[in-house]
Order: C-alpha cells, then structure tokens, then sequence
C-alpha cells in the first residue's frame, strides 16, 4: 500500500532529505585519485551521527557499511573497503541514506575521478539526465509509468541498458515501502499520482547490457554481466499540489 504523507511527515522528510544531500556534498571533496572508499564510507558516518542522525544501510538486513560506494562496473551496493583505492579514470556512485527523527532521505551521484574518455563523461551526464526526465513526469493525477517511460525515452536513443532488477522505491519510516518505481515504461507502475507520496527515482544505467549479477561472495556487490560500465543518481522526491518537490537537493 502506497502511504500519504501527512504535512507533519512532510516536514520530517524534508530534514532527512536535506541532510542526506549535505552528506554528497561534504563528502565529493574527499572523493579522489588514492583515497580509499572504507575512507568515505568513515567520514560520511561520523557526518551523519554528527548531525543527529543514522546512517540507514549499516546493519540493513546484514549490510556492514554505512554507504554504498559503487566503482566502473559495480551497478549498485559496493561495500566500502580501506583495501579499495581509488584512481585516476574510474567512477564511483556514492549512496547515501539517513534517518533523521524516524524518517529516511535518499540520494546519490556518480562521481567522475580525474580524466575519462569522452564516452564514460557521457554515460554519466546522461545518467543524471535520465534522472531528471523522469522526475519532472512527476505530477499528481497521471501514473508512475510516466516516470520510467520518460527514462526509456531518452535513454533508448544511446543504446544504454537500463538495468530492470533494482529501481527506486516508496520511503518515508521505513527505508524501502511502496510502491517499485520502474525506470522503464511497465504497466506494473499503473499508480496513480498523488499529492503526499514520496518515492526515489535512481536510474542505473549500463554502457552495455541491462543485465547484472551479484557477487555470491558477499551477497551485497552487483555488477553489469558483461562488465561494461554503470552509472547512478538518485533523488527522493515528494509528490505535491502542482507536481514535485526534490528533496534531496540543496
């Protein structure tokens, strides 16, 4: 059952939101050639207890960090390890999720270190536009699907896959709650919008192939089949009277 957030609710959300994006935003200056991600992933934690609140994937069904960091191929939840350095070329999705006086905010970007070549640049601007083509489908009264359809749309032409098992999700108490967000058009996501509701809309796109597997070694890490690159961003967003509210966004 997809839950109407009332406006006290709201006003929570709105702080978790906040503090979650501060979270990216200290944290990108850190993000860089040698440091390592159990660097990051130490940092961001002590920000957010600092702040007054939990860092929500620490402990989250056994997860043993409390952000997700994601390098080149890794689609979504990385482990931060201090044995994992990054360098020059690489991209790395940093995920970060707090919970602030009971309720969660959710964001993420995909960080570029030092020179790419022009086609990875791409990916991930298009990532982060994908993003926003399906944030502003955001408006009370039409259906989910238009979120992922609008993704689909622009993303189709580049001939990227949009990775179809992980998408965004219902939040407000709890981490994950309805409704699935899609990031492709499905009739699955035939819900109708209305004011109150929040959801992320987090598109993982893949330089090559939508398919991914998961690492039956930690049973967290996973990682596009044919090991081409993927790239990530997030926002939790908030349905209003007259259409959306970001609230992960400074």
């Amino acid at each position: 059952m997809v839950r109407i957030k009332s406006g006290e609710e709201i006003t929570r959300m709105r702080d978790a939101g906040k503090l979650a994006a501060e979270v990216l935003a200290y944290i990108e200056e850190f993000i860089r050639d040698g440091v390592t991600t159990g660097r990051l992933d130490a940092l961001c934690n002590e920000f957010i207890i600092r702040n007054g609140a939990v860092p929500a994937p620490l402990n989250y069904h056994g997860y043993p960090k409390s952000i997700c960091t994601s390098i080149n191929n890794v689609v979504c939840h990385g482990i931060p390890s201090n044995s994992v350095e990054l360098k020059n070329g690489d991209i790395i999705n940093v995920d970060v999720t707090v919970i602030l006086n009971g309720y969660h905010g959710d964001t993420s970007k995909t960080f570029i270190i030092g020179e790419v070549p022009e086609s990875v640049r791409l990916l991930v601007a298009r990532t982060q536009n994908a993003m926003y083509r399906g944030i502003e489908a955001v408006k009370p009264g039409c259906f989910l699907y238009e979120v992922g359809k609008a993704i689909e749309k622009y993303i189709s032409k580049f001939g990227y896959g949009i990775v179809s098992d992980y998408g965004g999700h219902g939040i407000g108490k709890l981490f994950h709650e309805d409704p699935h967000v899609y990031h492709f058009y499905t009739p699955q996501n035939r819900i109708r919008l209305k004011p109150g509701m929040c959801f992320t809309v987090e598109p993982m796109i893949n330089m090559g192939g939508s398919e991914v597997v998961t690492s039956k070694r930690d049973g967290w890490t996973v990682t596009t089949k044919d090991n081409s690159l993927s790239a990530q961003f997030e926002h939790t967003v908030l349905v209003t009277e007259n259409g959306y509210e970001i609230l992960t966004e400074l």
